[in-house]
């Protein structure tokens, strides 16, 4: 496997094999984290987060709706945010996703309805007037929003979050590599993808079967797609059905893993740092917290890469 000799760093079969992978991979994740604090002072970052802040957090059961209405919908916003804060329009003819908006305004401190309510009500509180009534939620109705597909107009900024380099045949070695991680895997059309703007995904592929399945969506840039595999590989070893850790810390190991190993087999994944950065919650020094899990999940990987490559060269 030409990928993995290529690599500017190997691991010869010897007593001290176990410590100096392990010596390594503590290296690479301290330039991890190095490189997660740099992407979080630049202004490049800093720029993307303004943008991402003005971007509504939708309730469960609001992406529920948004998700049903529109799978691939990655980014949604109402017709007058999309003009006002981010000099985008509404292209004509587009459908609206359709969610469920708060409707705030005055409202009785004794039944809590709004003015018009409170008339037609039993309540009799009369102690203040309706004007000196303080705001509240009242109640919930439609509301048209869409997704940045549906628009046109200024491009947001975007993080260079892509590994790049000689990729060679990573890619099949990994899909190959499948059946030793008791994973299913598929590389998914681009006009086939139904998970919107993700590119990967792990899920269970039936109740009946319980192995994991990795679908990642195909493109051309063939040393992120190895990347995007390596990281839904991670989520299958350390998350599926068996871990309850919260979603940024899951993250954090998946990238992590895809990180070293990609690094391990010769692809330039310093993307990884924006992606880490991304997920603003968690404090960059969690990836050292997490580092047993993280290096003991990329040297299965490695070891099983490294055995395809002997049994491909006898």
């Amino acid at each position: 496997m030409s990928t993995i000799s290529d690599s500017s760093v190997s691991f010869e079969q010897t007593d001290t094999r176990s410590e100096e992978m392990h010596s390594t991979i503590e290296q690479w994740i301290d330039e991890l984290v190095a490189g997660v604090n740099d992407a979080q002072a630049s202004d490049e970052f800093q720029e993307w987060l303004d943008v991402q802040s003005r971007f509504h957090d939708y309730s469960y059961r609001n992406t529920l709706l948004i998700k049903r209405q529109c799978p691939e919908a990655s980014r949604v916003a109402g017709y007058r945010t999309w003009q006002e804060e981010f000099d985008r329009h509404v292209q004509e003819g587009e459908s609206a996703i359709w969610i469920w908006a708060p409707t705030i305004t005055k409202q009785c401190p004794e039944c809590e309805n709004s003015p018009s309510y409170h008339d037609q009500s039993d309540c009799e509180y009369d102690e203040t007037p309706p004007e000196e009534w303080s705001k509240g939620l009242v109640g919930f109705k439609p509301a048209p929003v869409f997704d940045i597909a549906q628009t046109e107009g200024e491009s947001l900024p975007e993080l260079d979050r892509e590994a790049t380099g000689d990729s060679d045949d990573l890619v099949p070695q990994l899909t190959d590599a499948a059946d030793e991680l008791d994973v299913t895997v598929r590389v998914v059309p681009q006009e086939e993808w139904t998970h919107g703007a993700a590119k990967g995904v792990c899920e269970q592929l039936s109740l009946i079967d319980a192995q994991p399945i990795v679908e990642v969506r195909d493109r051309a840039n063939e040393a992120d797609l190895a990347r995007t595999l390596i990281h839904e590989y991670a989520h299958a070893l350390l998350h599926f059905d068996v871990d309850d850790t919260e979603r940024s810390k899951r993250e954090v190991e998946a990238e992590a893993v895809a990180y070293v190993v990609g690094r391990y087999c010769g692809l330039d994944t310093s993307g990884s740092a924006f992606y880490l950065a991304a997920w603003e919650s968690d404090d960059p020094a969690v990836v050292r917290d997490r580092l047993d899990r993280i290096s003991r999940t990329a040297r299965e990987l490695i070891e099983v890469l490294e055995d395809r490559d002997s049994t491909l060269r006898t």
